[in-house]
């Protein structure tokens, strides 16, 4: 059983409420959404297809217990489940990046989903899936802690459109919303500002790895 990989590579994890620590990551390959803001449109390349378990004996090398799975758009690839529930199985702390698009409902439940919202700067907002919105209010309290969403916003428009969605959903009362920035598009203190008049119960975030390495820099 066989997946197609951008890279695998050990790095600082640089967002979501693991920020800061050593991580390994595997990046899958493929994606097609478009994203304006993507920073990984190398993912779209074809990747090298790798066995599952070559990949696991890679992560063992690495020696992180935190691993991410991420793209592209990981859940593109049916495979990636027995990938997920095999890393589990070694004990690893195992999260999965996704664009938001695909639904989550089949997910091992031992993984860690974080989950993006898109904002109308990206220019795919319509295609957030919903479901993974009710299955985060839906969590049982044995996977609570299990869902996390991101937001990152380029504008005043995209913070507004933000607000609203997390006032109407109530989802910053299930699990965490981090929220960031595009970077160099739009100043963190501007952002941090408008979450503090709104007092929105959310996470500010930056990406730690852009400010440690050139923003261009791929896995090191």
């Amino acid at each position: 059983m066989t997946l197609r990989i951008s890279e695998i590579f050990h790095s600082i994890q640089g967002e979501s409420s693991f920020a800061g620590w050593p991580c390994a990551f595997i990046r899958l390959s493929g994606c097609g959404h478009g994203c304006r803001f993507c920073d990984t449109a190398y993912a779209e390349l074809p990747g090298t297809d790798m066995e599952i378990d070559t990949i696991i004996d890679m992560i063992a090398k690495i020696g992180s217990p935190l691993v991410e799975i991420t793209g592209g758009e990981p859940l593109l690839q049916p495979e990636v489940h027995p990938l997920m529930e095999k890393l589990c199985n070694t004990g690893a702390n195992v999260l999965l990046e996704t664009g938001g698009f695909l639904s989550v409902a089949n997910v091992d439940p031992r993984v860690h989903r974080i989950i993006d919202l898109k904002t109308p700067s990206s220019g795919v907002c319509k295609e957030n899936n919903p479901e993974n919105i009710l299955l985060a209010l839906r969590q049982k309290s044995s996977t609570q802690g299990m869902f996390e969403f991101k937001i990152v916003v380029a504008d005043r428009e995209d913070y507004l459109w933000a607000r609203k969605l997390l006032q109407e959903t109530r989802i910053m009362d299930a699990c965490t919303v981090m929220m960031g920035v595009i970077f160099e598009e739009l100043e963190p203190e501007k952002l941090a500002r408008w979450i503090l008049d709104d007092r929105l119960n959310v996470r500010i975030q930056l990406q730690l790895h852009k400010y440690i390495w050139p923003p261009d820099m791929r896995g090191v």
